[in-house]
């Protein structure tokens, strides 16, 4: 279970530094003039174990003409919808205001777990004129300076205190189910395919794109698979997201990539592999998430000769540097090779979870790399010494050498292709990092 919380507040308290403090990089855009932050900004943080989404949003203005003023109240609205904790944040400098309360009477309403947090605190003089937010009728006021973090460390620990259990226990055995997440542009035939490996109407299936808005999990268990499949909201450019609504169930796509081990990407066979399926492939490598490539509508293609080669041959170049990807086309309504997509889900799985014991890795790949070394730099030869596979989820492997800052990019990609050629990680992003021995 995703754990959110979102900062609201007046223009101008802070939200934007407090927000970059949590997520632990200069984010937002930050800028004295009220007003600068609009839409809801996401960032990842973590806290004693627990990691958390954070949300940004912009200044929240009860009554105003201003068409950006109007939106922003959506978008404020929407987080604090989506949100478990809420963080009111108000500027002690200022003191207390009518659009502070017109904020409190919003989170009044809102029935969630509100801190009210008093920012600018740089003083113990300032910490005493804090009592008048005590009229906004929140409970008591966490003091912080969002500038150089004083404080806190205090909030984040009632923050990750207050946040909800998980609804639903997984058991044990649910826990190592594998989670399969199926991702793709709207209307490539997403819910279609689950529904076909359910044999039933479970999701909506209709020509509008847009359909699927939440990302749905289903039990499939059947012919010696046992997946935990999760249907996703199409993924579309972000300039072309325009309702608050699909803003939020992209998110939620980009989540159950980054919660699954494997992901389907699937993909129209009419429009072609375009910038924007990259753009996908990109997210799942980056979260170093398993990936199988579906065609699909692959009946509707006037097919010559080897067209099936060429379509796959575009499709790899344009996913370069990462290729050693599998590609299968299918046709959901026409039930074509949609059980051969789930094994070759099955062999990615395993794949990403192989695990090379260090001698097989040394005797295998040494000789390979001691007959082609990395260039020599400044008069320097590179030797590398021994290589083992790190205990990550993924495929990681450290190699020791005697000067890796030598080590340029082309040579990693090098010893990638070779650990690819001896051993099987068909569909399965890696990591190679060289260590001082």
């Amino acid at each position: 279970m995703s754990r959110i919380l979102a900062i609201v507040g007046r223009p101008n308290v802070g939200k934007s530094t407090l927000f970059n403090r949590l997520v632990g990089m200069r984010q937002a855009i930050i800028d004295p003039t009220s007003g600068v932050t609009r839409d809801r900004n996401y960032g990842k943080s973590e806290w004693n174990g627990i990691g958390f989404s954070v949300i940004d949003t912009g200044g929240y203005v009860h009554d105003s003409d201003d068409v950006f003023e109007s939106e922003i109240k959506k978008q404020v609205n929407l987080a604090i919808e989506e949100a478990d904790v809420l963080l009111f944040l108000v500027d002690v400098k200022v003191g207390l205001t009518p659009m502070d309360e017109d904020v409190a009477r919003l989170l009044r309403a809102a029935k969630k777990k509100v801190f009210l947090v008093a920012n600018k605190v740089d003083t113990y003089q300032r910490m005493d004129e804090t009592a008048e937010f005590y009229r906004l009728g929140l409970g008591d006021i966490l003091c912080i300076s969002a500038m150089n973090g004083s404080g806190t460390g205090e909030l984040l620990d009632l923050v990750v205190a207050a946040f909800p259990e998980t609804g639903k226990k997984e058991t044990e055995e649910e826990t190592h189910i594998p989670r399969i997440a199926i991702a793709g542009k709207p209307n490539v035939g997403k819910s279609s395919l689950i529904n076909a490996l359910l044999g039933d109407e479970r999701h909506i299936v209709t020509p509008i794109p847009g359909t699927t808005r939440d990302s749905i999990h289903s039990r499939y268990k059947a012919y010696h698979f046992d997946f935990i499949l999760i249907d996703t909201a199409g993924i579309r450019k972000k300039a072309k997201v325009h309702e608050n609504i699909e803003f939020y169930s992209v998110m939620r796509s980009i989540r159950s990539i980054e919660d699954c081990d494997v992901c389907i990407l699937m993909t129209d066979a009419l429009e072609g592999f375009g910038a924007q399926d990259v753009n996908i492939v990109r997210i799942i490598e980056k979260n170093h998430k398993g990936i199988v490539v579906v065609v699909n509508k692959w009946d509707l293609i006037s097919k010559e000769t080897n067209t099936h080669l060429t379509f796959e041959r575009q499709i790899r170049d344009k996913m370069a540097p990462f290729q050693d990807v599998p590609v299968i086309f299918t046709s959901v309504l026409e039930k074509q090779r949609i059980f051969k997509t789930l094994e070759m889900v099955n062999r990615v799985f395993q794949n990403r979870s192989r695990r090379i014991p260090t001698r097989e890795l040394n005797d295998t790949l040494l000789p390979l790399l001691e007959a082609t070394p990395p260039p020599s730099v400044k008069g320097k030869f590179v030797k590398i010494k021994f290589l083992t596979q790190l205990p990550t989820p993924y495929p990681a492997f450290a190699l020791f050498c005697n000067h890796p800052q030598y080590i340029k990019e082309p040579y990693k990609r090098f010893v990638e292709n070779k650990l690819r050629e001896q051993f099987d990680f068909t569909g399965a992003p890696m990591e190679v990092f060289f260590r001082k021995k």
